[in-house]
């Protein structure tokens, strides 16, 4: 029995390969249970931290990569035990086979631990996001998505330099060195990429505007439904999905329309110039008396102008912040009510009654 675990096959014993099959299958039957427990040492971590911290949410959140690491690791550090076979040890394209396997299974164990990052990135922007939700601004959501996304950059670029320094040994150094003419070029190339996202910078930290908001830029008007590293994604009154580039939301002139303080409503009027002057005083007062309704805060109606076919009156009047679909309706009240005052009053319209004359100039002249 003895002699036959110490049989070699492909320059390792019998027992060697044992040993490294019951560990592999060892954590792949506790994977469950291990990462688990690892899970909640972690999450024992994390409340240090933040004590409002659902611990369920965590471990579901991270139980995943974290069996997945974990398998990756432990059957690494089991297989490294064994021997390679000499004859296996061929030459690739200057490169051993014994070096193709580490590289893949050191990029492996990487990809598995980044992952386990990203994962844990996702629970903390998630507990700030419960954080943010309680104050009143939702600027702070704005900024977590924007540093959640941020942060997942800057953990895949560590995880291709880390693949790039411990898979296939180069220097990390000597390697920005040799490609920083390649980078300055790159850059040239990207250019427009790299100025939407300092433009993103400035749209965090300046905040002209915030999810949520109803802005108009160039010729979009919507709301801001999220705000990118690369853009802007706006629902627009027309109910499309707009991307705006984040340089051309920064370098444009923005109007923020959720800040405006109050909504502004008009009335231009061409009286017929016939119309009595008493009646036209008559008609701006009782325009004043509408335009006092609770609704509206302030308004102003006047004679602005005599024209050559039309007497001008002009009005505006302005309401407080209300939504689109309120501000319709008093704007609808206001203009039904003129129009009922202009019934009450017979004022009419300039050019409303016209009068066409069509004269037969050959009749005439037959009866003369």
């Amino acid at each position: 029995m003895n002699d036959f675990f110490s049989r070699l096959y492909f320059d390792n014993e019998v027992k060697d390969y044992l040993i490294v099959f019951g560990v592999i299958v060892f954590i792949l039957l506790l994977k469950r249970i291990i990462s688990k427990y690892f899970a909640a040492l972690i999450f024992s971590l994390v409340k240090r931290v933040s004590k409002n911290v659902d611990k369920k949410s965590f471990i579901d959140l991270v139980i995943h990569p974290l069996g997945v690491f974990l398998v990756v690791l432990v059957s690494l550090i089991a297989l490294h035990k064994l021997k390679f076979p000499g004859r296996w040890n061929v030459e690739v394209y200057r490169y051993t086979l014994k070096d193709i396997f580490h590289a893949l299974g050191t990029t492996v164990l990487i990809i598995s631990f980044i992952w386990l990052l990203l994962r844990m990135v996702d629970f903390i922007a998630m507990i700030m996001e419960k954080k943010a939700a309680l104050t009143e601004g939702i600027a702070d959501n704005q900024l977590i998505l924007f540093f959640k996304d941020f942060s997942k950059i800057i953990l895949c670029v560590a995880g291709i330099l880390m693949t790039l320094h411990f898979a296939f040994n180069l220097h990390i150094g000597n390697l920005f060195t040799g490609l920083s003419i390649v980078g300055a070029a790159v850059a040239l190339s990207l250019r427009e990429s790299l100025e939407n996202l300092i433009a993103s910078f400035v749209i965090f930290f300046d905040k002209p505007f915030s999810n949520g908001d109803l802005v108009k830029v160039q010729d979009i008007t919507g709301t801001v439904e999220r705000i990118g590293l690369r853009s802007t994604r706006i629902r627009t009154d027309q109910k499309t999905y707009v991307t705006v580039p984040n340089k051309q939301m920064v370098d444009s002139i923005l109007d923020n329309l959720s800040l405006r303080t109050q909504r502004k409503g008009e009335l231009r009027l061409e009286i017929d110039l016939n119309t009595p002057s008493a009646k036209v005083q008559e008609l701006i007062g009782g325009i004043k008396n509408i335009l006092k309704k609770k609704e509206i805060e302030t308004s102003s109606v006047l004679m602005d102008a005599i024209a050559g076919n039309a007497l001008m009156v002009n009005g505006e009047y302005f309401t407080a912040p209300v939504t689109q679909s309120e501000f319709n309706s008093i704007k609808e009240q206001v203009n039904i009510s003129v129009l009922q005052l202009m019934e009450t009053l017979e004022v009419q319209i300039a050019g409303a009654n016209r009068e066409i004359r069509i004269i037969d100039r050959e009749k005439q002249e037959w009866k003369q």
